[in-house]
């Protein structure tokens, strides 16, 4: 969120420009898989390849521990099976001394370079193709290279002799610790038919369907199937994704209509005092909480000053308005951050300052809960930070231990959302920070939104002031229309691929996401006009009127709902965004 009145493209979106003018080309296709084995040496050996010579070191390499060092002709390759009619792409980090690169019989390509640099291509199997051969190799006498990192993306063919394919799986009858799923019958001998939860193997049955027990309550699992023979295993079907029921109530209504009320300074829309904010809004989020310095963790927050909100109500008067707001089941939280609150929670001392200063401020005004809305450098990922499951980096895991404690200590009514830029979210599918060859900032709300999400109760994504992002049919959206928030929104629901970490961020459940946009033109770039929010939010939630996307999280009846920067821009423009869309929430089912 910003603060000035026509501010916004700012030094965020300069990095995020650069990068996607740099990488452009350097997503997989959603969905695929990379059918080589060992493709990292992270074995310690050239298991998996046939090689002429060549052996796997420590130094240089690209990513992890390992790397293959060759000379000469020195041929590495590795056949796998593939599926006819289909396009596939290839892709290594190379150094050193010629590098030649290709699949037997299709295109090549080669380079030399001093540190490491990726070569790319294409190719399209036949109509009777089942396996094709990557390979590697050097040039006469030129001595030593280096390779790392090989991808072969695309859907595996599986190996000879085993079951087809198996049918997508769907989602039967779900309590608060099963799930029902049910699958098309593989074609060929089937023995049985394995379900997996990733890659861990959750049932084996003859039959085509399972029930899987022992699951936790309010939590998003995702599964696929594979038939299986005595010649071995089909490829896995795509998966399913089902949440199981138990989630705690806050008390809002299906769909909501979200916020932000400038509490502490004013700005060219003017100062809105709270008892004025029209009942149509159920979550009010007062902007900000700021910190006392960068890596204080101590976070204050003030009403306007009279200087410069002239109207500004009494303290009295401003608990007594949020206390009636409440006691119309409206929710009224802290937002922590905007555009000049920067929050490093770089130790453990700041992490301590800021759930006792956030608490107290909770406690003085009786409030809900907790709007987490770091921008700029607030957050970010040391290198070698690259599993989202698990952060290393001090400011991610202080911020994730600040928000447990303060969960744990409000309880279940807890109301707790999250307001990151697409940079932080959804660029992760390409570039994430703790990998390298980026701003270390790329998905780095991305550990914190996972670690979080059994006590998330909205994420809001802000789809404004935003450069182009790629979506998972792999074509970058540009803000401002219906595309880009079905996009953006589909990739939080159906979850991704986080760039080259070999991680997949899981979905979160529909009744978490939100997404957000500008009031009015004035608010920040990217507004967008109230038919195509509404345009998204139909085809989101219903599945209607997606303009050729195809949904991979599948439609969201319970789509949490809209939020916006701000309440006091809407009050500015006439009430535009709340008269065009507290409606429209209402009448969807």
């Amino acid at each position: 969120m910003s603060r000035p009145s026509m501010r916004r493209l700012s030094a965020l979106f300069t990095a995020f420009a650069l990068i996607v003018t740099a990488f452009v080309a350097g997503a997989a296709p959603a969905g695929a898989a990379n059918l080589l084995a060992n493709p990292g040496f992270e074995a310690g050996s050239t298991s998996g390849w046939s090689c002429q010579s060549g052996t796997v070191v420590s130094s240089p390499v690209r990513t992890g521990s390992y790397a293959l060092a060759s000379t000469d002709f020195g041929k590495c390759a590795q056949t796998v099976s593939v599926v006819p009619n289909t396009t596939y792409a290839i892709s290594a980090w190379v150094r050193g001394n010629p590098v030649y690169f290709g699949v037997t019989g299709g295109p090549s390509t080669w380079t030399a370079a001093t540190g490491y640099a990726e070569l790319k291509l294409s190719f399209t199997t036949g109509a009777s193709q089942t396996s094709a051969e990557l390979y590697l190799h050097g040039w006469y006498g030129a001595g030593t290279f280096n390779v790392d990192d090989v991808t072969l993306d695309g859907p595996g063919g599986g190996t000879p002799g085993a079951p087809g394919t198996p049918g997508n799986p769907a989602a039967g009858t779900v309590t608060s610790s099963s799930v029902t799923l049910s699958w098309g019958a593989a074609a060929g001998t089937v023995t049985g038919y394995r379900v997996y939860e990733g890659s861990t193997v959750r049932a084996t049955v003859t039959g085509t369907s399972t029930t899987i027990s022992g699951l936790t309550a309010c939590t998003t699992y995702s599964y696929s199937v594979a038939a299986y023979n005595s010649a071995g295993e089909s490829p896995k079907t795509t998966q399913v994704s089902a949440t199981t029921s138990g989630c705690p109530s806050v008390g809002l209504p299906k769909h909501a209509l979200i916020g932000y009320l400038h509490a502490s300074f004013a700005n060219g829309s003017g100062y809105l005092r709270m008892a004025d904010v029209p009942d149509a809004w159920d979550i009010i989020n007062l902007a900000f909480g700021e910190p006392t310095s960068v890596t204080s963790g101590d976070i204050r927050f003030r009403q306007c000053p009279v200087a410069e909100c002239a109207n500004v109500e009494s303290e009295a008067d401003f608990i007594a308005a949020i206390k009636a707001k409440q006691a119309k089941g409206k929710k009224v939280l802290i937002s922590i951050g905007g555009q000049n609150g920067q929050v490093q929670l770089t130790s453990a001392g700041a992490r301590d300052a800021f759930v006792n200063s956030v608490s107290a401020i909770i406690d003085k005004y009786g409030l809900d809960g907790l709007d987490i809305d770091f921008e700029g450098h607030s957050l970010y990922l040391n290198s070698g930070d690259t599993d989202f499951r698990n952060p290393t980096t001090p400011v991610i895991v202080n911020l994730i231990s600040a928000l447990r404690t303060l969960k744990n200590k409000y309880g279940s009514r807890f109301v707790l959302t999250m307001a990151p830029e697409t940079f932080f979210v959804q660029v992760g599918y390409q570039f994430y920070g703790g990998s390298g060859g980026s701003d270390n900032r790329t998905g780095s709300y991305l550990p914190v939104i996972h670690a979080m999400r059994d006590a998330l109760t909205v994420l809001h994504v802000q789809d404004y002031n935003s450069g182009p992002v790629m979506g998972l049919d792999n074509q970058y959206k540009n803000m401002g229309g219906a595309d880009f928030h079905i996009a953006m929104t589909d990739m939080v629901k159906a979850g991704f691929k986080v760039a080259n970490t070999g991680h997949t961020f899981p979905g979160l459940r529909e009744d978490q996401i939100a997404f957000g946009v500008p009031a009015a033109v004035s608010a920040g770039n990217g507004h967008t006009a109230p038919a195509q929010v509404q345009a998204a939010v139909n085809c989101l939630a219903r599945n209607q009127g997606c303009g050729g996307y195809t949904l991979r999280g599948g439609a969201s009846p319970a789509f949490r709902g809209l939020m916006t920067w701000s309440i006091n821009w809407d009050r500015y423009y006439n009430w535009e965004f709340q008269n065009s869309h507290r409606p429209f929430l209402n009448s969807l089912p």
